[in-house]
């Protein structure tokens, strides 16, 4: 008979620190977004307060999912260092629990995830845009 074995706590451990860790790089190109959506709604519509509206409120959890991703940081001992973005992506390198390590992520693939989570946070449904891989490694943070 085979059982399933369930994965030591250092593996969950780390998953859980690259999902935060990549969410501390996403999520503020979101909150960026929302910026630039709020400044052409303003400028192009003629009542854009009911959207206006929505993508604030949606702009209130992000920072509140920032702050929360920073106070696991600190609790987890990761700390985010540098980060630079080129022409193919963004390159995070961090501290964890005195390990150095770095995280890269193609732009390609963060508009993507960075699409899927905007709807989130605007309370529209990205079930046709999830993977099982998205919703295991990214913003497990409840909303």
């Amino acid at each position: 008979m085979f059982c399933k074995q369930r994965p030591a706590a250092h593996d969950r451990y780390h998953l859980e620190d690259h999902a935060l860790i990549k969410s501390h790089i996403i999520l503020p190109r979101v909150l960026t977004a929302f910026e630039w959506d709020i400044a052409l709604i303003n400028a192009t519509l003629k009542t854009p307060g009911p959207y206006v509206d929505v993508i604030a409120e949606a702009q209130r959890k992000v920072t509140a999912d920032i702050y929360e991703i920073r106070k696991q940081f600190r609790t987890r001992g990761i700390k985010v260092y540098e980060e630079v973005t080129d022409k193919d992506g963004v390159t995070a390198r961090y501290k964890c629990r005195g390990y150095e390590s770095e995280m890269w992520i193609r732009w390609t693939m963060m508009a993507a995830d960075a699409s899927v989570v905007m709807r989130k946070y605007l309370g529209v449904s990205t079930e046709i845009f999830e993977s099982k891989e998205l919703n295991r490694s990214l913003f497990h943070l409840e909303q």
